[in-house]
């Protein structure tokens, strides 16, 4: 062999190891969100599921973590993190850790879970526990010091899931439709209708409004159905511009999706409103739900306010 063959030799062997280390570095989930809004219940669904969990660990700690995994021998292959306000000043230095993952280009998720002040004032006062953050004051108190923490994080989130009307198997619920499948698909997305009259999703990355349909609730045979209903349903899509607004609303999903996997964004949620989240909101989400799974993207229908009145 002659120097030349070696050097290729040398070259080659780096090329293999580097491709194997790169194969062994862990998938990695960083739950965060509001204190009470089910950090522990999602993280207890993961580790059901089968991920390495770590409760609390300081974020500065987190590359260290992944490393760690990486050295395993793909014996822990996902790991999931829950960071929170407990880590006090530990938290600031989220973002180093978050900057140092992407140069190692470890795949991370981060998953923030959200709640109403009202349900986690609720939640604190049945547990009768003081918020982290209060301090001598209020659980409000608490309550919106952690929202002004978390708000970067919240922006930068993957997945936002707004528990305010969720109970712990609701949540597990969509824990599991999120992170049960054996392959990671491009894109998820979660099609929500809801009602105005009760609110708009915090969760939502996209509002749609279909109240500039006529309301089956007018219509004596068809009020006490809902969208579901086969002639709900062909009630709504035979008014101007129904099948007209599905079409182009379906093209302008295409492109966002589109530029959402050159992004690396898995998640989406479509909120579709109309005024009480009976009728034309429930049938519009069920058709667009239908045009992306046509399309590849795997599709959660969610009704949010149906039965509600």
């Amino acid at each position: 062999m002659n120097g030349h063959e070696g050097e290729e030799a040398q070259v080659s062997t780096g090329t293999t190891a580097d491709a194997a280390d790169a194969a062994a570095i862990p998938e990695l989930v960083i739950i965060s969100g509001m204190s009470g809004a089910g950090r522990s219940t999602a993280a207890k669904c993961l580790e059901d599921l089968g991920w390495f969990v770590v409760d609390n660990l300081p974020p500065a700690l987190i590359p260290t973590m992944v490393d760690l995994g990486a050295r395993s021998q793909g014996n822990v292959a996902r790991i999931a993190v829950v960071v929170d306000v407990r880590g006090r000043g530990f938290f600031d230095s989220l973002r180093q850790s978050l900057a140092d993952l992407a140069a190692k280009n470890v795949k991370r998720r981060v998953i923030f879970l959200e709640a109403s002040d009202d349900a986690l004032v609720r939640r604190f006062e049945s547990v009768r526990r003081p918020h982290p953050l209060q301090g001598p004051g209020r659980i409000v108190d608490g309550i919106a010091a952690e929202r002004d923490l978390l708000r970067e994080l919240r922006g930068d989130a993957d997945l936002v899931i707004d528990t305010s009307s969720l109970n712990v198997h609701e949540l597990r619920a969509k824990m599991d439709a999120q992170f049960a499948g054996d392959e990671e698909p491009e894109l998820r997305a979660t099609v929500m209708s809801f009602g105005y009259k009760y609110g708009l999703p915090v969760d939502a990355d996209l509002v749609v409004d279909c109240r500039f349909l006529p309301n089956p609730h007018w219509v004596p045979e068809l009020r006490p159905f809902t969208g579901l209903n086969e002639e709900v349903s062909g009630y709504v899509f035979n008014q101007p511009g129904a099948k007209e607004f599905l079409d182009r609303y379906t093209e302008l999903l295409q492109l966002i999706a589109a530029g959402y996997r050159r992004e690396g964004k898995r998640y989406v949620t479509v909120a579709v409103g109309c005024t009480g989240g009976k009728h034309r909101s429930v049938a519009m989400s069920e058709k667009l739900a239908a045009r992306l799974a046509a399309e590849g993207v795997e599709t959660v229908v969610v009704h949010r306010d149906m039965g509600r009145e």
